[in-house]
């Protein structure tokens, strides 16, 4: 299982759960389609959180915010 989730979600209620759950996250980033993109730091705290969130798991393309801009 991949350790990253998009969920429909927004990112503070996805960070309360993951401190309820005790799931440690690598990164979290709001979506700029809508949503949280959220990565945890192993595949038993990703599927701990998959299964809280099962509804509302987004499948599919995804459009993310850019962490870095290139200057030409």
């Amino acid at each position: 299982m991949s350790r990253a989730l998009n969920l429909d979600a927004p990112q503070e209620h996805v960070l309360e759960t993951c401190i309820k759950h005790k799931a440690a996250i690598t990164q979290i980033e709001t979506l700029v389609s809508g949503g949280t993109r959220v990565v945890l730091k192993t595949a038993d705290a990703a599927a701990i959180i998959a299964r809280a969130y099962k509804k509302q798991i987004i499948g599919g393309p995804i459009t993310r915010t850019p962490s870095r801009t290139i200057h030409a």
